[in-house]
């Protein structure tokens, strides 16, 4: 079940390669969102009711209508209906924002009694609906709520109620896999999908080092977002296969083509493990190139008809990349890369590795400093200012009660996140994902961390004075954010100098408090407009967590650390199509019962200049 796809009411249709089909028998029973027409989302104040009547539509008596409360969620309207759960679009009263919320209801076992109530049809139904609510709970929601990666769905929270269960999750803004594919007029070429693949590969990295297993990829559970086109996978249908279990409706927890043959029977010989998913993944590109899906593996097991990538695509791809498809295709799991790092190799892909400490000299970096565009304090803190080009002639010293990194403990009662994505119309063209990382330059660096960010955080900056004359204008600019969370603030000169203005050494409290404005430089380092003149390119980022940026190698003998220009094109070559050094890396008490990686961001600009003419 996809909490994920078009915006109710948006046009389902798509064009292109109609040659593209699923070898999917079992698509009748199969666990697939409906996606209902409807009014676009409107204020949370007026939620409007989800159309009726609209052919193929679920019926609406076993869907909660708008207006409905769960808890501090309350329902807009319906996102779709599968065989084993409702989705709706919800909107969170304590954080004002949207999510999904989707609510366990096996429609074959049970049904809606009242308004909010759900009730199992028979007594002989309910060891199933039991067991399907268990692993609902169990072995998706809290299994979803153990990790934070930027390509597995996320889940705020879950909960039991009205004799059934629910689970909050981000509302993605995108297009499917699927729908992407179909709408291309020829395959995808190798780097697109070299692009689709590292955070995928990424993701469940993270998985299988916790030994779960997603055992459901396919086309139509990932989503590439809108705006980034970052994948995320979707739905991993742990009720689903329980009940299938249990009924022996292999048509039901399985899509042939995509599920290898240790799904199909519960065999000591054939365990589960990455190779269970790399299986599903190669499927995939198998999907993606050929226009097909590979024979099912129960089939292939007596008569494989299987027809190798390396002979069918020989010559549109490099032949290193076919035959690693075709690796993690094979029928017996002994037979398939036994490892992410092993698959990744084979496939070219360079899986994302904590940061190598690295001992660079920093001999040179005071001596050879180059001013700012700002400078603060007075003559005798010039130096230790770095002469940060924002001069404040009225610096008053202060001892800040924030000489301390705010607490783990703050940190956990931050709410982990994904991307939540406001109601907007979703574009109708879809773009693919980035091919390459392109050069490295800090402004394009800083526009990047924005693109990777969690738009779940909505951070706003406000700078009131745009175009700032040296010796004369003041810095000056308010972030606000919709969360709670830390603040970091680097500003890159028209000389390339590249500073954390915020946290510095005089002022370490970079906690903000979510609708409330924090306006930088406080009154405690005023800072002014000095030379040289240009364009200052600032990033402020706001974490869930503390972050921690040591790994850039900052020098920390000023009030605001630098970074060199060798500094920074060393960091720049551990970038990722996923990740940004320069964005930093969660950093939470080891005690903390999970450290959430979300982040928000928003660049901006100041120009400085001679003179306001």
């Amino acid at each position: 079940m996809n909490a994920t796809g078009r915006l109710p009411g948006e046009d389902g249709g798509t064009t292109g390669n109609a040659g593209k089909t699923e070898t999917n028998p079992g698509d009748a029973a199969e666990d697939k969102t409906v996606i209902v027409s409807g009014a676009r989302v409107p204020s949370p104040a007026k939620p409007a009711m989800a159309e009726t009547g609209t052919p193929g539509a679920p019926p609406m008596h076993s869907v909660l209508p708008p207006g409905t409360r769960l808890g501090e969620f309350e329902i807009v309207r319906l996102i779709g209906e599968g065989g084993f759960g409702i989705v709706y679009l919800a909107f969170d009263t304590s954080l004002d924002r949207y999510v999904a919320v989707k609510e366990y209801m096996p429609a074959a076992l049970a049904s809606r009694v009242g308004v909010t109530q759900v009730q199992v049809k028979s007594e002989r139904y309910e060891p199933m609906f039991r067991a399907g609510l268990k692993s609902f709970i169990n072995d998706e929601a809290r299994l979803l709520a153990r990790f934070d990666h930027q390509s597995l769905v996320k889940v705020y929270r879950f909960w039991e109620a009205n004799g059934t269960a629910y689970m909050a999750m981000p509302y993605y803004r995108g297009v499917t896999l699927k729908d992407t594919l179909k709408a291309m007029k020829k395959p995808p070429d190798e780097v697109w999908l070299r692009a689709l693949l590292t955070p995928l590969l990424d993701a469940l990295a993270v998985l299988h080092a916790s030994d779960c297993f997603h055992r459901d990829i396919a086309p139509d559970n990932i989503i590439l977002l809108e705006g980034s086109h970052r994948p995320v996978l979707l739905d991993f249908g742990a009720a689903r296969r329980v009940i299938g279990d249990m009924t022996q409706a292999l048509t039901v927890i399985l899509k042939p083509g995509y599920a290898p043959i240790e799904q199909y029977a519960e065999v000591p010989s054939l365990r589960h493990g990455p190779w269970t998913d790399h299986y599903a993944l190669a499927a995939l590109v198998y999907f993606a190139i050929s226009g097909r899906t590979p024979p099912p593996s129960v089939g292939r097991v007596v008569k494989d008809s299987y027809q190798p990538l390396a002979k069918l695509a020989a010559g549109r791809y490099s032949d290193r990349f076919l035959k690693a498809i075709d690796h993690a295709l094979a029928v017996s799991p002994a037979h398939r890369p036994q490892t992410d790092r092993q698959f990744a190799a084979e496939l070219g892909i360079a899986l994302d590795d904590a940061p190598d400490s690295r001992a660079r000299s920093r001999a040179g970096a005071s001596a050879g400093r180059r001013r700012v565009g700002w400078m603060i304090g007075a003559a005798c803190l010039l130096a230790a200012a770095g002469t940060l080009g924002w001069l404040a002639p009225k610096f008053t010293p202060h001892r800040t009660a924030s000489d301390h990194v705010a607490s783990a403990a703050s940190a956990a009662s931050v709410a982990a996140s994904a991307t939540v994505a406001e109601p907007e119309k979703a574009a109708s063209a879809v773009v693919p994902p980035p091919p390459a990382l392109p050069p490295f330059t800090p402004d394009g660096e800083f526009a990047r961390i924005v693109s990777l960010a969690d738009p779940s955080f909505d951070v706003t900056v406000d700078v009131p004075v745009a175009r700032a004359v040296v010796d004369k204008d003041l810095l000056r600019f308010a972030l606000t954010s919709n969360r709670d969370g830390y603040v970091y603030v680097f500003v890159v000169d028209p000389a390339n100098q590249y500073l954390q203005l915020f946290p510095n050494a005089l002022d370490r409290d970079n906690r903000i408090t979510r609708k409330k404005r924090l306006v930088l430089p406080r009154p405690g380092w005023p800072m002014q407009a000095g030379e040289p003149v240009g364009e200052n390119h600032f990033i402020a980022i706001v974490s869930a967590a503390p972050r921690d940026f040591s790994a850039l190698d900052f020098a920390h003998d000023a009030v605001f650390a630098s970074l060199s220009a060798e500094a920074q094109h060393a960091a720049a070559t551990q970038r990722t199509l996923t990740a940004s050094p320069f964005a930093g890396k969660p950093s939470c008490d080891e005690k903390a019962a999970s450290c959430p990686v979300a982040y928000g961001a928003a660049a901006f600009k100041i120009d400085v200049v001679r003179s306001s003419k």
